[in-house]
C-alpha cells in the first residue's frame, strides 16, 4: 500500500546499479533531492503580439546526494569516484521501499563529487548524478 499523510525524509533513498536490474542504497546517505527540468527555448516572433513565447524543450534529471564516508558501504565514495572517473553510465532510482510509492529510474553519469574532511567531524561526499535519455516513472 502506498504511503499517505506526510512522509519522513528517511524512507526515500538513492539506489545505484551497473546493470540496471541489481539495485544498492548509496551507503549513509544524509540527504538526496531529484531535480527535474523542461528546457523552455524562446519561441517569441513579430507574431507574438508583444508577448514572449516559448516552447517545450528539452526535459532532464539532475540528482544531488550528500553522504557520509563508510569504506565497507557496497556503494561508497570510492565507487561514485570510479563510475566519474571511469565516465561509466550507471542507472539510478529515487524514491522509497514502500510498495506503491512513486520511483524515478534514469540512466547517466556521476558528473560531479566533492570529498570533504573537517578536523574532529565525520568525513562526508557529495555529488550529483546527471541524466541521459529518458526517465520511467513507476512504482515499487
Amino acid at each position: 500500500m502506498a504511503s499517505t499523510g506526510l512522509m519522513n525524509g528517511s524512507l526515500l533513498v538513492l539506489q545505484i546499479s551497473t546493470d540496471g536490474n541489481t539495485f544498492t542504497n548509496l551507503g549513509h546517505s544524509t540527504s538526496a533531492s531529484l531535480s527535474f527540468t523542461l528546457d523552455t527555448p524562446e519561441a517569441t516572433s513579430k507574431d507574438s503580439g508583444g508577448y514572449r513565447e516559448v516552447i517545450a524543450g528539452a526535459r532532464s534529471i539532475d540528482i544531488s546526494f550528500d553522504s557520509f564516508v563508510a569504506y565497507d558501504d557496497t556503494v561508497d565514495v570510492d565507487t561514485m569516484i570510479g563510475h566519474a572517473n571511469n565516465r561509466t553510465k550507471i542507472h539510478a532510482r529515487f524514491g522509497t521501499a514502500v510498495s506503491g510509492d512513486t520511483t524515478y529510474a534514469v540512466q547517466g553519469f556521476i558528473s560531479s563529487i566533492d570529498y570533504t574532511a573537517d578536523a574532529e567531524a565525520p568525513i562526508t561526499f557529495s555529488g550529483t548524478f546527471t541524466s541521459t535519455g529518458a526517465v520511467s516513472i513507476g512504482t515499487n
